[in-house]
């Protein structure tokens, strides 16, 4: 079964660091990752977040008043032979 990641997608990288500031106070962990391009060919910045994180992270972007694009599911893509050249 393929394993799923959620991905916050940003119209610009501001909005991306409020967003990460105000979960890091809130307890929530989300990492700073490039946006896939399966995804977004906007901002380059977007949040990796964990599925049951959403909730919290909703309320927060409305409470807060940071504009996402939206909450984008993407099937990771693990590549074993990637960056291999032998």
């Amino acid at each position: 079964m393929p394993e799923i990641q959620h991905y916050v997608l940003f119209p610009n990288h501001d909005n991306a660091m409020r967003l990460h500031r105000e979960l890091k106070v809130l307890g929530v962990r989300a990492v700073i990752a490039p946006t896939p391009r399966a995804a977004s060919k906007c901002c380059g910045v977007s949040l990796l977040v964990k599925e049951e994180d959403l909730g919290a992270i909703k309320s927060c972007v409305e409470e807060h008043g940071i504009e996402i694009l939206t909450i984008a599911e993407i099937e990771r893509d693990v590549n074993p032979k990637r960056d291999r050249y032998c």
